[in-house]
């Protein structure tokens, strides 16, 4: 009966992610939380979900094959018990019987018995051939080695065109299957003590660049995270290198001003308030959304720094203030490429279409920051996504715009001399300072970070 409620909880999930736009890193946790599913239960409902949804792509292959007929032609409901179903056949050690007959009764309540006989159907299919064979047959219909990667590795094809651009810019294209693969693993968690109120754990693993990033050897890291009084969080470690690649770009001086200019939800924000309190800053901090305003207002309150929290557009609250802030941080609104193996449903919600709208906005909050930056003054423009028009093609314009009134420092150095294991950081083609982190190279997201001085 457990087994059977991992898969319900996963279902209704996926169901929600697909009918609702809902998000299932933060679904998830209070359906297992309703379900009060014991650890091991809960753990396979989990993987049931976000294996379902980073493998998407795969699975909806194989679907059409075994069902012959597009996957559009199927109801959703049904589908998502297909997909579901085929998971456990194909990339689990979930008996085939267990697989079959579970996704058959999902899809009977929730599609009734016709949609239960197709299931049922299209899953014996399915469960008749291997894994390999089955890869097999999906590599056979690809009319392109773009289309064959997106398929055999769940990713749509204008994404592993970007990808394999972004790592051409360093040189590296032979590393797009190991980055598309990475996106499908399941990131291990990351914590961080925030500096000068934490202390790393003695009897946990160091992340090997962030200074105060830890990972557990086990446990809970909610009781970790709420014994903490605010002060350990969890956070990845490129997020963590993202905030320090500003505050340590060059030593604090006190007295200084800092804009933390699109905050929410404030992991990025916590390390910008211990560092300022470290090194007698201020810090403000602004986002739009109301909510994640909140969230921002919450992510600070264990740092003992007063920061307020405005809620307007960037793009408005850095123009209202010109040559006013020492270090600003633009953490961007962007595809969120970046972060796949977290958000895997990310990679189906967005489309093309997407990135000019978004690096229009981009390149409108960073030329906002730069005004709002004193002579001297540094910003930190990050986006997690290497999309190279949400990146480099964004500071490039920005560069273009200032001319000589800005100048782009060396990231990377920054980042390397964070710790004592340097990332490996290669040079970008266009000869930028762009530092540009890898979930195949460095086990953080994909996180893109640039400094930029306003002379």
């Amino acid at each position: 009966m457990s087994a059977a409620e991992s898969r319900r909880v996963a279902y209704e999930v996926v169901r929600a992610v697909h009918e609702s736009d809902a998000y299932a890193n933060l679904l998830l946790p209070r359906a297992l939380e309703r379900a009060r599913l014991a650890t091991a239960d809960a753990a396979l409902a989990t993987e049931l979900t976000y294996g379902t949804l980073r493998r998407q792509g795969t699975y909806d292959a194989v679907i059409a094959i075994a069902a012959d007929r597009p996957t559009h032609d199927i109801d959703p409901a049904a589908l998502d018990a297909l997909r579901l179903g085929v998971h456990q056949l194909l990339s689990t050690r979930v008996a085939s019987h267990a697989a079959v007959n579970e996704s058959v009764e999902l899809a009977r309540e929730g599609a009734g018995r016709g949609a239960a006989g197709f299931v049922n159907a299209v899953l014996r299919r399915v469960s008749r051939d291997t894994p390999g064979d089955w890869m097999a047959q999906v590599e056979d219909r690809a009319r392109s080695d773009d289309e064959r990667l997106g398929l055999v590795l769940s990713h749509p094809v204008w994404i592993v065109r970007a990808f394999r651009r972004a790592l051409a810019a360093e040189g590296r294209a032979h590393e797009l299957e190991a980055l598309l693969t990475a996106d499908n693993a399941s990131p291990k968690v990351t914590m961080a003590a925030l500096p000068g109120l934490a202390d790393v754990p003695p009897d946990v693993r160091r992340t090997p660049y962030s200074p105060f990033g830890f990972r557990l050897a086990g446990g809970d890291p909610d009781e970790t995270v709420r014994g903490s009084d605010g002060r350990v969080r969890v956070q990845d470690e490129g997020s963590q290198l993202a905030a320090l690649a500003l505050t340590r770009a060059e030593p604090v001086r006190a007295g200084e001003r800092w804009l933390d200019l699109c905050a929410g939800p404030g992991g990025k924000t916590a390390i910008l308030a211990a560092e300022a309190l470290a090194g007698g800053a201020t810090l403000e901090a602004n986002e739009i959304s109301p909510a994640r305003a909140g969230l921002v207002r919450a992510a600070v309150a264990g740092v003992p720094l007063e920061v307020s929290v405005s809620e307007l557009d960037g793009r408005v609250r850095a123009s209202e203030s010109p040559a006013t802030y020492d270090r600003i941080l633009v953490d961007a609104p962007c595809t969120g490429l970046g972060a796949l193996r977290r958000r895997p449903e990310a990679r189906w919600r967005k489309a093309p279409s997407d990135v000019p709208e978004l690096s229009a906005l981009q390149r409108d909050l960073l030329e906002a920051a730069i005004v709002a930056l004193k002579p001297g003054g540094i910003v930190a423009y990050v986006t997690c996504s290497p999309h190279l028009a949400e990146t480099a093609g964004v500071v490039a314009e920005i560069r273009r715009e200032f001319g000589e009134a800005v100048e782009e420092l060396d990231a990377r150095a920054v980042l390397r001399g964070l710790s004592v294991s340097a990332p490996e950081l290669p040079d970008q083609v266009d000869g930028s300072g762009r530092a540009q982190l890898w979930p195949h190279r460095h086990n953080t997201d994909a996180m893109s970070i640039s400094l930029l001085r306003r002379v």
